[in-house]
């Protein structure tokens, strides 16, 4: 993993932290199910008629919007509503990190070198320490809504590695037309049309000025800029050397939080945090790749590509 891609992917990290801020608040004005199928309306409207589709199986981007779309957002944004802080969300929902090695480790037979895997050991140990600093905090429902949140997003990541798009950017934005329509059809009968039809009709309010100032941000920066590189990353690396970086973004999403919305971390976070940087150090940057046995399930790691 060359020094520019991994100055992306803390990019990636710093622009998904913020994005929690964003989330809330415009989950302080819009239902969680109508707030997801609004996000990716807002992107997959120009998508369909201005960018032309990506040459990938269309299994791989039904699976990406599924996984990164569907199934990460509808259980993040449902978890934030039932009280999941911003900052303790954005922790949590890095479980994706494990669980994408894992995914990867047994459908694409990608193999981890033993200092890789002490190295996110070390990161979902600093995870731990802020987890049990914020201890208390959110009820168990909520936690367990992100930690499904972290499985989706594990899920596209492995779709969106498969995809092998040859333009990135137009993967994440066709995939932002998955999600629309099955998360209305879901706000419709969870949440109503009333609820639905009160936030829009007060969407250009002062008061909701802060919920279309985070949508605009989600949508733009979080999908577009942030999920476009995510994605190039995942092309041009194996998941298991991308994933330990998403570790990064509750370091972002703590401080954030404390910048914008006044929630001053603990000790234990910042302490948690500091462990975590180490971790995804020694994880992605002081190591040696070692060659892998090909896979029949990657052609970019034939022999031949192997030895360019």
């Amino acid at each position: 993993m060359t020094t520019r891609d991994r100055l992306l992917a803390v990019l990636v990290a710093v622009l998904w932290g913020v994005n929690f801020v964003a989330l809330h608040l415009s989950l302080e004005h819009f239902p969680p199910f109508f707030l997801v199928a609004l996000r990716f309306a807002v992107i997959a409207l120009p998508t369909v008629l201005f960018v032309k589709r990506p040459g990938v199986p269309l299994k791989w981007l039904l699976g990406y919007g599924l996984g990164f779309g569907i199934l990460q957002f509808a259980f993040l944004f449902a978890a934030m509503d039932a009280g999941m802080p911003p900052g303790l969300a954005s922790l949590v929902l890095q479980a994706s990190a494990p669980f994408t090695v894992v995914l990867a480790a047994v459908w694409l037979r990608e193999r981890l070198t033993l200092v890789q895997g002490v190295g996110i050991a070390i990161a979902v140990a600093g995870l731990g320490i802020i987890a049990a600093e914020r201890a208390g905090v959110s009820a168990l429902l909520p936690v367990v809504l992100t930690l499904c949140g972290a499985l989706g997003w594990a899920f596209g990541n492995i779709c969106s590695r498969q995809a092998r798009p040859e333009n990135p950017l137009r993967l994440t934005l066709w995939m932002s037309v998955v999600p629309p329509l099955p998360m209305l059809a879901l706000s419709l009968l969870v949440e109503g049309p009333d609820r639905i039809g009160e936030s829009l009709a007060t969407a250009f309010t002062p008061e909701a000025l802060p919920a279309l100032i985070g949508l605009a941000y989600t949508a733009l920066l979080a999908t577009v800029v942030g999920t476009g590189i995510w994605t190039a990353l995942m092309k041009r690396n194996p998941s298991s050397r991308v994933a330990p970086f998403s570790m990064l973004v509750p370091v972002a999403g703590f401080t954030s939080a404390w910048l914008i919305l006044g929630d001053v971390p603990a000790v234990g976070d910042l302490l948690g945090g500091a462990v975590v940087v180490a971790g995804v150090f020694i994880a992605t940057v002081a190591w040696r790749p070692r060659r892998r046995i090909p896979s029949s399930l990657d052609p970019e790691e034939s022999p031949t590509a192997t030895a360019a």
